[in-house]
């Protein structure tokens, strides 16, 4: 099984924000008359922003020797990387792109969202900036709760 290196698995995370930017700039458009929709996306949008420039600082910080048990963390993400919900061309963001209604859009997002958490999980597993990864991964929960919150109350309406 080929392995990633800690620039390689950074580099899928800045690129990881910058889909999940463009997926949610892309969603406020289209849901732009309704408030609530466009307000959770487009805050959504500017979070991705953020984690995109944390994510560059992060790689480099890096030295070029890998950490101590990377090989494994490796392979974990590969599964992450071939997981249903997370890069490449037939995954989760295509089919979130051709999202037409509101609530399947959320649904696919909090999806897209709950993989992404796991996935920077394990990346704070492997580096020492873990303060970093600390703020992005609560960032991450916050993007769950918000789009929980919009699914509940849009459920109710």
């Amino acid at each position: 099984m080929e392995s990633y290196s800690i620039r390689e698995v950074l580099e899928m995370a800045v690129r990881t924000e910058m889909l999940g930017n463009s997926y949610y700039t892309e969603l406020a458009a289209k849901f732009k008359n309704d408030s609530e929709f466009n307000t959770l996306f487009t805050k959504l949008a500017e979070a991705e922003k953020s984690h995109i420039v944390a994510f560059t600082a992060l790689r480099e910080k890096l030295g070029h020797t890998e950490p101590e048990g990377w090989q494994e963390v490796s392979e974990y993400m590969r599964a992450f990387v071939e997981s249903a919900f997370f890069l490449g061309k037939d995954k989760a963001m295509l089919h979130m792109t051709n999202a037409t209604e509101p609530m399947g859009a959320v649904l696919l997002a909090m999806g897209f969202e709950k993989e992404t958490l796991l996935f920077f999980h394990a990346l704070r597993d492997a580096v020492a900036q873990k303060d970093i990864m600390d703020e992005v991964i609560n960032e991450e929960k916050k993007h769950i709760l918000w789009l929980s919150k919009l699914k509940e109350h849009y459920a109710a309406r």
